[in-house]
């Protein structure tokens, strides 16, 4: 079955799992997990790039082979956005960004008022604008308008591992947008990687459901396969759900031999 790529900012990628830097024991378990991932895209808080040890987080990372995505966490206003974003360009880490507004520290779910507004201004100037939202259909709709390159609504609270928890408001923002929908925050394990894609979307974003497992590598592994076993399934087609029970081997046809 033939599949197309994930296209963001005019690229493509042949991969759909996203996944970050944050959280790992070690730098080598960092870079073996990424490797048992098959990612292509790595995203890269912009305000944790120094490490403890004074080296750069960039130094662990392999740019020829893959595309890195800065990321504005820790940002709780539009324009603390905005300037960390251009930042990062002017950094030399590109124009596509993965965009964070911040409303709650306890919860971390976004501003959307404030992501509204930097995605307008940012998208006006070049970004690829891929911003991290609730699963509110209305605001996707919303982003998409303002000129985001796709829409990333949140699965749990980050870093939860609860899974998606409104798959309905999933299949509604799927419905109500062009763009693709990516799944970010709230991924806990392989079989919630499967049912984002089944449910249709086009990439899952995640970081501590592989860097918090007791085996990253391993659990990075099984997430790549779960967002590949989950998108052929999308794509074959699943089958209805009934109420009742239907034969897999039909009767009709079927000699009596009772009789």
């Amino acid at each position: 079955m033939n599949d197309t790529n994930l296209v963001l900012g005019g690229k493509e990628f042949s991969s759909r799992l996203i996944v970050g830097t944050g959280k790992y024991a070690s730098m080598d378990v960092m870079k073996e997990a990424h490797e048992a991932s098959g990612a292509q895209i790595i995203t890269v808080a912009l305000r944790r790039v120094s490490l403890p040890s004074g080296e750069s987080l960039l130094d662990h990372l392999d740019t020829t082979r893959y595309t890195l995505l800065p990321n504005t966490a820790g940002c709780y206003t539009a324009d603390e956005a905005i300037r960390t974003a251009y930042l990062a360009r002017e950094a030399g880490l590109g124009e596509m960004l993965k965009l964070e507004v911040i409303g709650d520290s306890r919860t971390l779910f976004p501003d959307v008022e404030g992501l509204l507004e930097a995605t307008r201004k940012l998208a006006r100037d070049g970004f690829t604008v891929m911003p991290y939202t609730n699963d509110d259909p209305v605001i996707a709709r919303k982003l998409e308008e303002a000129g985001a390159a796709c829409v990333m609504p949140l699965a749990a609270p980050i870093g939860s591992g609860l899974g998606i928890r409104n798959p309905y408001n999933i299949k509604i923002i799927l419905e109500s947008v062009s763009v693709p929908v990516i799944v970010d925050a709230g991924v806990g394990t392989a079989s919630d990687a499967a049912i984002a894609m089944e449910l249709g979307c086009e990439g899952v974003l995640m970081n501590t459901a592989i860097a918090g497992s007791r085996d990253p590598v391993a659990m990075a592994r099984a997430m790549r396969l779960a967002i590949e076993a989950g998108r052929l399934a999308y794509r074959a087609g699943r089958i209805g759900k009934k109420l009742y029970a239907t034969a897999s081997s039909p009767l009709e046809g079927v000699p009596d031999w009772t009789s």
